[in-house]
């Protein structure tokens, strides 16, 4: 890394420079907002994972990432089995019946999850589902392994025979969270009603799911009545789709109706909705589909704009992803083949800046980009699942999120000669030049600038020349601190050292502990003190293809 003083105050005279050179300015006294800490969500399928030794091991990782609280959303947290998980399945026998038909209670699994939550310091975001078996109304089958077959139905997506039972079985869970954790400590959840009703996880017409819904939020706010519920963790929303209009019409349910459940207002603290991108083969390589996941955001945020009442009210993206898939590895299908590299972490780079632009442009209240990824137990070796980590050994897209959590403070202005605007972005994607932009934050003495080159296509491309200009320090502060982190081929991958390794499914182990120790967060350069001239730095690096840095600033 060459670095270098700046000199003079006519930096934008010289913003267009030689060919291959990106520009990018960043100005800590031009404040466009706060770096709300959307990146500290995650969640999975196969919540019985969670208390795996991998499972425990990554939740640690997850909670030590971010000096802010982490959130987790699970699947399965109500349906009826052994316990065992598999591929997009689990389950914790909460709920069954006995020969009268009398609810039997079982909370030995499902603390066994949340116990593991609380013994790892992250916080639950409870997602109520799905249904238990002994409450179903379409009982058989009630348990299909994945992969399903177009026209197969399980029976833990369909509408419950009781909704009082449901109702109740929601006030015991909620209930029961009081007394094994605390009162404050469950207020502090947030409780999200199923996922995706509108698509093949619920059985059910919209009118049964808000009636589903209505009677969950009485069940919790009986046992938690300053409890944040929500919903309706809807598919991604696409102009004219059946999904923005499944939104709509449950947040005009709860604007507009009586609760089937108390008869009064529809308690709503959150709205929920889910946004992904849609990558494909073309031409014998990955294209992602970055548009689509930024598309669906948009769309959500119009459709909250629609309702004054819910306008301020915060919006998780309870999934936000570049496809729709965890449990599908790229071995099978082939379109997923970004998630091992660097790829995975330069696009959500540059989804996460996007979707604080959206969020300014619409003026809603965005605090979630939820991940939907973790880990799978017993399956090769960076088989191309979205997941954090494989085997225990983390993979490049985890250092992202170290990167995120140690941005703190409030957003600030960044200028890029390399960037792709929003507008083009929504339109077309990333399908031309490179997206080589930045999202800065300044903070009480710190600043950092994370930095990326992303494309659409997963193909080589050409390195970008970086001259990064940070001015606006403090007139007091003399000298900072500078730290340059990086993920790029040789660093913060150990899936390159495990391709060099010859890609062993049986690592020795001297070969997992090099795995695992170069599977963290790296610096490019040793940290080194600057001297400040007028409160402005110049940094200048190059930045390969899919590449993210991070420059941290402290003084």
């Amino acid at each position: 890394m060459r670095v270098w003083v700046y000199l003079g105050a006519l930096w934008l005279a010289a913003f267009c420079v030689a060919d291959g050179q990106v520009q990018i300015h960043v100005d800590l006294t031009r404040t466009e907002g706060k770096f709300t800490p959307v990146y500290s969500w995650f969640g999975y399928d196969e919540s019985n994972y969670t208390t795996t030794k991998n499972g425990r091991a990554l939740l640690r990782e997850l909670h030590d990432l971010s000096p802010v609280p982490v959130h987790i959303r699970a699947h399965f947290l109500l349906a009826t089995g052994d316990g065992n998980p598999e591929l997009k399945w689990s389950s914790t026998n909460v709920y069954t019946e006995d020969a009268q038909g009398h609810p039997v209670y079982s909370w030995t699994i499902l603390d066994q999850i949340f116990d593991a939550y609380a013994a790892t310091g992250v916080r639950p975001m409870v997602e109520l589902g799905f249904m238990p078996k002994a409450l179903s109304s379409h009982p058989e089958p009630y348990h299909i392994p994945w992969p399903t077959k177009p026209g197969d139905v399980e029976g833990w997506s369909f509408p419950p025979k009781d909704y009082a039972r449901w109702g109740e079985l929601v006030y015991q869970v909620a209930e029961h969270m009081v007394q094994r954790y605390g009162k404050d400590a469950v207020a502090g959840w947030y409780w999200e009603v199923w996922n995706e009703p509108d698509i093949f996880y619920w059985h059910g017409t919209e009118d049964e799911y808000n009636k589903l819904y209505d009677y969950a939020v009485a069940g919790v706010r009986k046992a938690i009545p300053e409890a944040r519920v929500g919903g309706p963790a809807s598919t991604g929303p696409n102009p004219r789709s059946h999904s923005a209009q499944f939104l709509e019409a449950f947040l005009t349910h709860c604007a507009q109706d009586k609760s089937a459940a108390t008869g009064g207002a529809i308690p709503l603290d959150f709205i929920s909705f889910h946004v992904k991108g849609s990558p494909e083969i073309v031409q014998d390589h990955v294209q992602m589909g970055l548009n689509k996941e930024l598309e669906n955001a948009a769309t959500g945020f119009a459709i909250v704009r629609k309702f004054p009442k819910f306008e301020k009210l915060p919006v998780i993206l309870s999934e936000a992803d570049p496809e729709g898939c965890a449990a599908c590895s790229s071995r099978k299908y082939p379109h997923n083949a970004y998630r091992n590299g660097t790829m995975y972490p330069s696009y959500t780079a540059a989804a996460m800046k996007e979707l604080f632009a959206l969020q300014d442009q619409y003026q809603v209240n965005l605090i979630s980009m939820l991940t939907w990824a973790f880990e799978f137990e017993d399956q090769p070796y960076f088989d191309g699942f979205r997941t954090l980590a494989t085997n225990g050994v983390d993979k490049p897209v985890i250092n992202f999120f170290r990167m995120a959590g140690l941005m703190t403070g409030e957003r600030v202005r960044v200028e890029s000669s390399g960037s792709v605007a929003l507008d083009d972005i929504l339109k077309s994607g990333v399908r031309q030049q490179a997206d080589v932009d930045a999202l800065a934050t300044a903070g009480d003495h710190e600043a950092a600038v994370m930095l990326w080159n992303y494309h659409d296509d997963d193909l080589p491309g050409p390195t970008a020349a970086i001259d990064l200009a940070v001015e606006g320090f403090p007139a007091a502060a003399r000298r900072v601190l500078v730290e340059h982190y990086r993920i790029d081929d040789a660093h913060s991958n150990a899936y390159t050292v495990w391709k060099a390794m010859g890609s062993p499914q049986s690592p020795t182990p001297e070969q997992y502990a090099r795995l695992q120790a170069t599977g963290g967060l790296q610096l490019l350069d040793s940290p080194q003190w600057m001297v400040l001239d007028s409160g402005t730095v110049k940094l200048s690096f190059e930045l390969p293809r899919h590449g993210v840095s991070l420059a941290r600033f402290s003084w």
